[in-house]
């Protein structure tokens, strides 16, 4: 049936495409159209399938398949509601929805930080690309923190040079002004001065959780395999397997609106796949 406007919605046809229930989610969390101006010439429901579309499958945005809007179009909207934060308002708000859907509080008393470094495209800049000597990797560092659930509390990126410990305070200080978690699990690679600044500027305590003595080999290691679980989600999307973004707060972006869709999919479970259209014909054909 007609959408916005009078137009005919585009059909679902990608993976990576909202299902009417996913859509339901997110449409009312989306900052409100301006009043008293032009109305918006496209369904956001069509600029978000698009940038899903983007992380999804990784093309660039000029590469946006013709059935959706201009990528012009699609990337203002991508920058407008990154500059107003609606990303970080939208997984705050879907965190809390999925934490009560399993019967937890809605917000979580511990989280565990980690890092993944990534190599960098080449519209990485040289002024926030480094290399981790460590993973012999030439681009950047993400450093994310989760709830137990394995949920997306904040994410910093930054140069792959910078060694854990010091990526570790910008991201701890992120997570102390948005929640209320003061117990933060991470590896060995944050021991050290790092527990003593955080007990003492953020009174959070972070503890370091090791490899059981003798360890040999791969091991599941409690709590930290959920934060490690939550990375290999993030790069299973294509825009995030390396990084492309020319700007640190572009590919923070990016990270988020994946961590969106995985908890759109995770609210929505057993509802129907596709929505049922109904086709109506143009009374001018």
């Amino acid at each position: 049936m007609p959408g916005d406007h009078g137009r005919v919605p585009r059909d679902r046809r990608y993976p990576s495409d909202l299902t009417d229930a996913q859509w339901a989610l997110i449409e009312p969390l989306l900052p409100a159209p301006n009043s008293g101006g032009r109305p918006e010439k496209h369904p956001r429901r069509d600029i978000v399938d698009a940038i899903l579309y983007v992380v999804r499958t990784g093309c660039a945005w000029r590469q946006l398949p013709f059935d959706f809007p201009p990528w012009q179009t699609v990337y203002w909207y991508f920058a407008r509601w990154e500059e107003a934060k609606v990303t970080e308002q939208i997984l705050a708000v879907l965190r809390r929805r999925v934490r009560a859907q399993q019967g937890r509080e809605d917000e979580p008393s511990a989280a565990i930080i980690d890092s993944q470094s990534v190599k960098g495209a080449d519209t990485v800049g040289l002024d926030s690309r480094g290399y981790d000597a460590n993973k012999k990797i030439n681009g950047r560092k993400r450093f994310i923190v989760t709830d137990t659930l394995g949920l997306l509390l904040v994410v910093c990126v930054m140069a792959a040079s910078v060694q854990d410990r010091d990526g570790a305070k910008t991201t701890l200080l992120s997570l102390y002004l948005v929640t209320p978690v003061r117990f933060v699990y991470a590896d060995a690679g944050f021991a050290g001065m790092l527990v003593d600044w955080a007990q003492r500027i953020l009174r959070t305590t972070l503890h370091i959780v090791r490899k059981a003595p003798g360890q040999v080999g791969f091991a599941v290691i409690a709590r930290r395999w959920v934060v490690e679980r939550s990375l290999a989600w993030l790069t299973a999307h294509r825009r995030l397997a390396r990084d492309y973004e020319r700007h640190p707060a572009t590919s923070e972006a990016m990270i988020r609106w994946a961590a969106i869709s995985g908890m759109a999919r995770r609210l929505t479970r057993g509802h129907a796949a596709r929505r049922q259209q109904k086709l109506t014909l143009n009374p001018s054909t």
